[in-house]
């Protein structure tokens, strides 16, 4: 793999979703245009989909190429109703039914042996203002590129998603979602007015229920538990009710966000020829020294470590909102952060319309075997964990798919209480995010080596980033099974304190309460409270 197969995760797009084929769409397409007035249409489906079928093989697909996938049937639903009724036949037929909407979920969650009934909700993809509720209607299903192109040419206004234009709503929201806007804008659960869910209750029987996030709303704990606890959890998602907190009035494009007329950029290129470990130390000690001393300025950057193999390396910078001394900005930054480098990186501009730029970022289209880690920091990586990163990216072998990828968060992003979400990680400045892509599925030397290099970096607490002062944890969306073994995860701290925090009793309860059967789960899927 060439170095571009993770670009798209550049500036946190990372909020690409890692549950994103775990949370379901859906709302009835007469639903919807019911609400906006508009002339309804036949709903199609169910369509079922089994392995003797020739569109099988098309419809079973798997986004890492580690898994191979084999249920019963693929199930596509076109309405809220054929996703009640299709939940309500797994529970009946004892039979493991996983969700996927986007698809690139980046373990097994949907694509493992168990799993006997795909529900495929992806046809279900609507983008509608509500009336009602006062709120933007977006079908779980929803790619981002549908979502951001709709909610701009309609109403001229966005949500601060990621940078994947072919990631699905679904399972990006549940987890939080998060991007090139985030830093002044927040993240896409900030903006989350509402949520619709198919659930279960003890008896096995499934129904719709709405919940908001309005104070006097007795189903509240259920959109909270989707403001970053993560998809294949509580329900099948319909659909999203998008509205910010502080929005006043009736008037759809004052809402939501409204993004920026253009984007900025400027990329900084090193040759690995020219860089030794000396020079790498001081930029990348640079990089992460100057978002510690300014966690609310309007730069934002993104440090794409690449392989050596494949010959360079990058250093993305951008703004946030509309700034109009952008190249000011960004060379003053490029300045600072480069100070005791001692080599000049190339360097390119750009300055694209901002559709324009968020839908044309790299995509992976999947099927690759890949195995992704990550963290949230609270400060920089010592020098120490510099020396292994570089250690590692610098290693004999000729590794193209290797990188690491290091991102401002912070920004508006840091002035929510931990609590007030799901999303307990609001004190984190950078979000990294450490991928291997190999060619052979069955090579097992080719994961476990970026299992070691992770454990190398988080030696001091048990090979895995555990909360403290200076990590915050992991991102659910960037889901790794490996936080639930001991073999990797030495440190004693269980999984889910990893990615909820102090979040995770209350999570527990609202599982209890929502899905008793315990009908929607996975490797790492909240545990009902006992």
């Amino acid at each position: 793999m060439a170095e571009l197969t993770r670009r798209h995760i550049l500036w946190g797009a990372a909020a690409t979703g890692g549950t994103a084929a775990l949370t379901g769409l859906g709302d009835t397409t007469a639903t919807a245009a019911g609400r906006t007035g508009a002339s309804c249409h036949p709903i199609p489906g169910p369509v079922t989909v089994g392995p003797d079928d020739s569109r099988y093989a098309s419809l079973n697909k798997s986004y890492n190429g580690r898994f191979t996938p084999r249920p019963d049937a693929v199930r596509a639903v076109y309405s809220g109703e054929q996703v009640v009724q299709a939940v309500e036949e797994a529970v009946r037929t004892g039979k493991r039914i996983a969700v996927r909407g986007g698809g690139h979920c980046y373990e097994d969650f949907v694509t493992g042996p168990d799993v006997r009934i795909v529900l495929d909700v992806s046809p279900l993809n609507h983008v509608t203002f509500d009336p009602e509720h006062q709120a933007f209607s977006v079908g779980a299903g929803a790619t981002l590129a549908k979502v951001y192109r709709d909610l701009y040419y309609g109403w001229g206004v966005t949500v601060p998603g990621g940078s994947c234009p072919s990631v699905g709503i679904g399972g990006h929201a549940a987890g939080g979602g998060y991007g090139t806007l985030s830093r002044e804008h927040g993240m896409v659960v900030d903006h989350l007015h509402g949520v619709e869910v198919v659930v279960v209750d003890e008896n096995g029987k499934a129904r719709r229920v709405v919940a908001t996030r309005r104070a006097d709303d007795p189903d509240r704990d259920l959109w909270w538990a989707h403001t970053g606890g993560g998809g294949g959890n509580f329900g099948v998602v319909l659909r999203y009710l998008l509205r910010s907190p502080q929005a006043r009035g009736e008037d759809p494009p004052g809402l939501l966000p409204k993004p920026p007329a253009t984007v900025p950029g400027l990329a900084a290129t090193w040759q690995w020829a020219q860089i030794d470990e000396r020079a790498f130390t001081a930029l990348v000690r640079g990089h992460g020294s100057w978002h510690e001393r300014h966690p609310q300025a309007k730069v934002s950057s993104s440090l794409a470590l690449t392989h050596k193999a494949t010959g360079s390396f990058q250093l993305l910078v951008g703004v946030s909102g509309e700034q109009p001394d952008a190249d000011r900005l960004m060379d003053a930054y490029l300045a600072q952060v480069t100070v005791g480098v001692g080599v000049a990186p190339e360097t390119t501009r750009s300055n694209q319309p901002w559709l324009t730029a968020t839908l044309g970022a790299e995509t992976y289209a999947g099927g690759t075997p890949f195995k992704s880690k990550a963290a949230f920091l609270r400060r920089r990586w010592s020098d120490r964990q510099i020396g292994v990163v570089h250690k590692y990216l610098t290693d004999g072998d000729t590794r193209w798919g290797a990188s690491v990828y290091v991102t401002s968060f912070g920004g508006r992003i840091n002035t929510v209480a931990p609590s007030a979400t799901a999303f307990p990680h609001r004190d984190a400045l950078f979000s990294v995010a450490y991928d291997l892509y190999w060619a052979d599925a069955g090579d097992r030397e080719e994961i476990n080596w970026i299992r070691r290099f992770y454990q190398e970096v988080y030696a001091e607490t048990g090979g895995v980033p555990v909360p403290d002062d200076a990590t915050s944890g992991c991102y659910i969306n960037y889901p790794d099974a490996d936080l639930a073994d001991p073999k990797w995860n030495t440190s004693g701290v269980p999984w889910h304190t990893f990615y909820y925090r102090d979040n995770y009793p209350r999570l527990q309860r609202i599982k209890a309460r929502w899905d008793p059967r315990n009908v929607f789960h996975h490797a790492l899927s909240v545990r009902p409270q006992a």
